[in-house]
């Protein structure tokens, strides 16, 4: 495989977390994405971290399940991010991972609260949404568009906010 260039931006980007792949992938290829997705939704409602009694478990300190698969999460994204530093891994098409620096602020706690207080009330984060309304959970559809109208706000009002 060839060497790929260095990707150099030539405008700012509005994104805190930039893509940097170069290389355009066709509309059928996101295929992969959506079955994917699928394949995680089946893995989230059979491990039951959709359910509202374990997500309430979790909160209440009643039981570790929850506890486990969030460490487990971090553990293997953890070793997955130090083994592509180390080795160098890049993507199918051959193009370089890029990590890139984050800077703490304090409305990260502000909003991992408010977020913590949400996930709380609800028994629902972003990722199990789609899970929980796919199982038929209809009522989580307020949760995803009240998830949705508060990225909206934060996006209008982001620069007015606590850093």
């Amino acid at each position: 495989m060839a060497e790929v260039e260095e990707f150099v931006i030539e405008h700012p980007m509005e994104c805190e977390a930039p893509n940097d792949q170069i290389k355009k992938e066709r509309l059928f290829s996101n295929l992969k994405y959506l079955v994917l997705g699928v394949l995680f939704g089946i893995v989230f409602v059979k491990a039951e971290i959709i359910s509202w009694f374990r997500i309430q478990e979790m909160f209440r300190l009643a039981a570790f399940h929850m506890y486990g698969v969030i460490g487990t999460a971090i553990v293997v994204g953890a070793i997955s991010i130090f083994l592509i530093k180390k080795f160098n891994i890049k993507t199918i098409e051959g193009e370089k991972v890029a990590f890139h620096p984050k800077t703490f602020n304090k409305g990260q706690i502000f909003g991992g609260l408010i977020f913590g207080l949400g996930w709380a009330i609800t028994g629902a984060c972003p990722g199990p949404l789609f899970a929980q309304i796919g199982s038929g959970f209809l009522a989580v559809i307020i949760t995803l568009l009240s998830a949705i109208a508060g990225t909206w706000v934060y996006g209008k009002f982001r620069d007015k906010l606590p850093h």
